[in-house]
């Protein structure tokens, strides 16, 4: 059973009819009081709660009521219903236990999937696997090599996680695999017959966000030679995934705040709105709860995006998966460059596990690739890996910093952007990945100070 609590007849009737169509079973209640009695005889499975009862309360009524249903039946999801003037409200009661919030006048197709979801992730788990093997028998995550008990523990909520259509904000340092844990949540849902689109919010600057994002009619602005369709429209019926979501400027999180919020849009140049259905996978190396709390980053925004929360644990954290994801590296480079009789010596790979590696397993898969491509014997040693190591791996004895006040932070960012594109003779794309920053984020700091390059990629 679920529970409206609204005192308004016709959004009771309403959402009972979509309830009961979608086939629920709906019961009414025109306040907390009369909700209370009704659950004293009767089990509900999840509660939608609106926030307003008068004019008078302001919604600390719905606060209240939230509060005590989450204190007097914790097991039971509570979903808010607010205006688009009332959001701080419906944020405040993300941060006492709802589990999501929808802004009225409502979207029917987005209100059943927040339903299903909420239903989904408040079932008993059933056993999961215990190991590596179960776990790759019953799900697709060829690619996610490792059997660190971290890793294990976040691959078994992906499996449990993926078949609902939960928002989820993946986070960790650069370089851990965040795109491949997206890719894992689609393959594992119901919409893997459908797009995976990916997209990197720190290379799209705020002037071409509508553009990109929702598309664009010929003639929407001077350079706009032919209709356009953006990524939430391809990504229809499948899932988007929103890269370095925390790059993304303030303008343009109000914008994306939008579509998810009702998954409707319009691209520039129409006056005609088109609803989407996506799933929506958001990926960070930034702490989004400091930058609310700095005022950089919306928290109706962090709310809507975060319902399930994945960190990547860095690859230091894990080092005894470095000879695995070195062997599945090596492994891929022998297809590709023909090269049968390649491995890596027991010798190397537990010099291996010594490194520093702040790139994580980008910057280790980087370095066997140089090593692979620029060693002309099979049998790859500790030397061969030490002629092609960046200089900001190596053990901590080699990461030297100046003595404080020596640099100032600027110029120590100016020096390591000058390093980074000297030794990877300006391969822009490779200088960024070195540095864990994007092209985009590397380009706005050679405006910033002014460094001069010729890039070859």
């Amino acid at each position: 059973m679920i529970l409206i609590i609204d005192d308004d007849q016709a959004v009771q009737a309403s959402l009972a009819l979509l309830l009961r169509e979608a086939g629920f079973i709906p019961r009414s209640a025109a306040s907390p009081g009369e909700a209370e009695r009704i659950l004293a005889g009767e089990k509900a499975d999840l509660i939608l709660l609106d926030m307003n009862f008068s004019l008078e309360t302001s919604g600390e009524e719905g606060l209240a009521a939230l509060s005590s249903f989450r204190e007097t039946y914790p097991s039971i999801p509570v979903i808010l219903f607010t205006g688009w003037g009332t959001i701080h409200l419906a944020v405040e009661g993300m941060k006492r236990g709802a589990r999501d919030f929808i802004t009225k006048p409502w979207n029917n197709g987005y209100l059943l999937q927040s339903v299903r979801t909420a239903l989904q992730l408040g079932e008993p788990a059933p056993s999961r696997p215990s190991g590596r093997r179960d776990l790759d028998q019953l799900f697709q995550f060829g690619h996610i090599v490792g059997e660190h008990p971290s890793l294990l523990d976040l691959l078994n909520t992906v499996s449990k996680v993926a078949p609902t259509d939960a928002p989820v904000l993946i986070t960790g340092e650069s370089g851990t695999g965040k795109e491949l844990i997206a890719e894992a949540i689609h393959l594992n849902s119901r919409r893997n017959k459908n797009p995976f689109v990916k997209v990197n919010l720190g290379g799209i600057s705020a002037s071409l966000f509508e553009s990109e994002m929702f598309g664009h009619l010929r003639g929407a602005f001077t350079d706009a030679r032919s209709d356009r369709i953006g990524r939430f429209e391809l990504a229809h019926k499948g899932t988007i995934f929103l890269d370095e979501i925390g790059d993304l400027d303030l303008s343009s999180q109000v914008k994306l705040l939008r579509v998810l919020q009702d998954r409707t849009f319009e691209p520039l140049g129409s006056s005609r709105s088109k609803t989407v259905d996506v799933r929506v996978v958001c990926a960070t190396n930034r702490d989004l709860e400091d930058m609310v709390a700095q005022g950089q980053f919306r928290e109706d925004l962090f709310y809507r995006i975060n319902l399930i929360t994945l960190r990547l644990p860095a690859l230091r954290e894990r080092p005894n998966d470095i000879p695995a994801l070195v062997d599945f590296f090596v492994g891929n480079l022998k297809t590709i460059y023909q090269r049968p009789a390649l491995r890596v010596s027991e010798q190397a790979l537990a010099w291996l596990q010594g490194l520093s590696l702040p790139g994580n397993i980008r910057q280790l898969k980087n370095l066997a690739e140089r090593t692979v491509l620029l060693s002309s014997h099979d049998l790859l040693e500790i030397a061969d890996f030490k002629k092609h190591l960046s200089p900001a791996a190596g053990g901590a004895s080699s990461r030297s910093l100046p003595e404080v006040g020596a640099m100032t932070l600027e110029e120590m960012e100016m020096e390591m952007i000058r390093k980074a594109l000297a030794y990877h003779q300006n391969k822009f794309s490779e200088a960024a990945r070195a540095l864990g920053i994007t092209r985009f984020a590397l380009y706005r700091r050679l405006e910033k100070y002014g460094i001069a390059f010729d890039p070859k990629s």
